[in-house]
């Protein structure tokens, strides 16, 4: 019944401006209206990832729940583990709208928002709250700090000891300069700052990077050098997009960072970049572009040892996660693979 009424759902939501409309789903899911019978779990799909026990390898990717006001509803939606935010230090209003687009031709979003959020205070009190599955939280700076290498490990030691999970975010292009931060120099003091401030949480926790997509080979080998220097415990690749390649929509040229489907390849791209440059020891997530079971089976053999969706569910409702981990499990019986560790990386020289 929530299925239907959730397909039925999505052309009303599409009536409304996207910001109102995303509104309207996050209270959907605090009000119960949606799928919520837990994570699909099969002994194909569970897997440890850099510590964390995942009963599926379907995520959420920071932004849909910025704000950690839905975090109970969202572990029931059928993903394996869920990221909320970004969290900065002080809260802020984020951009002028209007500043988020549908691209609906294009099966893609443009977004803008800036870092909008109630603050990391706000939002480490909602996830202090007890719960059952795993949470992170996206970690960001106000665009207005005098330090914002400094910001990071400030929002971690507020919200560490709640979390299960921590992602430094350098790589979105809505906060002016911030992707300077993924340069060698500055991303080395930038992650060691980090990583000190884990060394104060009660409990050590995975921290990962979340680079762009728009990088070149030179500046991924760099990001891989910090990276193990500094023991991050993984990367997620990647963020938005600041290309505009073969898209249909009137709304293609609107600034800001881009997802959804034409960020598939491009994306899928830098993860089996990044498969090879680690030789397959750091774990990596791959995110951009999955709307289905057969593109999070590309990315698991690319390199991903997991998946994050966000703006497929713009289009296709939050009951996607389960199909997609359905789906995967089924790909991953025909495939001969007996758990999804042993796709990893499998596929990633038809991504070279």
């Amino acid at each position: 019944m929530k299925k239907a009424l959730q397909r039925l759902a999505i052309p009303a939501l599409h009536l409304l401006p996207p910001e109102a409309a995303h509104a309207v789903a996050l209270r959907a899911l605090r009000l119960g209206l949606a799928p919520g019978n837990g994570p699909v779990s099969t002994h194909r799909l569970a897997s440890t990832l850099a510590g964390l026990t995942l009963p599926n390898p379907i995520g959420l990717a920071a932004g849909f729940d910025k704000n950690a006001v839905a975090i109970g509803p969202l572990l029931k939606a059928g993903f394996g583990f869920i990221e909320v935010g970004a969290a900065t230090p002080h809260a802020q209003p984020g951009n002028p709208r209007p500043r988020l687009f549908r691209l609906t031709p294009d099966g893609a979003v443009i977004n803008r928002f800036g870092f909008n959020n109630q603050g990391v205070r706000a939002i480490s009190a909602r996830l202090s709250r007890s719960r059952s599955g795993i949470a992170g939280l996206n970690l960001g700076a106000n665009k207005n700090s005098n330090n914002r290498t400094a910001d990071f490990a400030k929002v971690l030691t507020s919200a560490g000891p709640y979390i299960d999970f921590a992602t430094v975010n350098v790589s979105s292009p809505n906060t002016e300069r911030l992707r300077d931060l993924q340069g060698k120099a500055a991303l080395k003091v930038l992650l060691s700052g980090v990583m000190e401030a884990r060394a104060t949480l009660p409990r050590p926790i995975p921290v990962f990077l979340k680079i762009a997509p728009d990088l070149d080979s030179q500046a991924l080998e760099d990001i891989v050098d910090v990276v193990m220097e500094t023991g991050i415990s993984g990367i997620i690749a990647t963020n938005t997009t600041l290309a505009r390649d073969g898209l249909d929509s009137a709304f293609a040229n609107e600034v800001g960072g881009l997802s959804g489907q034409p960020l598939f390849e491009k994306s899928t791209r830098i993860l089996a970049q990044l498969s090879v440059l680690t030789k397959g020891k750091l774990p990596l997530i791959g995110v951009g572009g999955v709307s289905n079971a057969a593109q999070a089976f590309a990315k698991i053999r690319a390199g991903a040892s997991a998946i994050q969706l966000y703006t497929a569910l713009v289009y296709q409702g939050i009951g996607l996660a389960a199909e997609i981990a359905l789906g995967l499990d089924d790909l991953l019986k025909q495939h001969g693979y007996s758990n999804i560790t042993e796709a990893v990386g499998t596929g990633r020289k038809g991504f070279l």
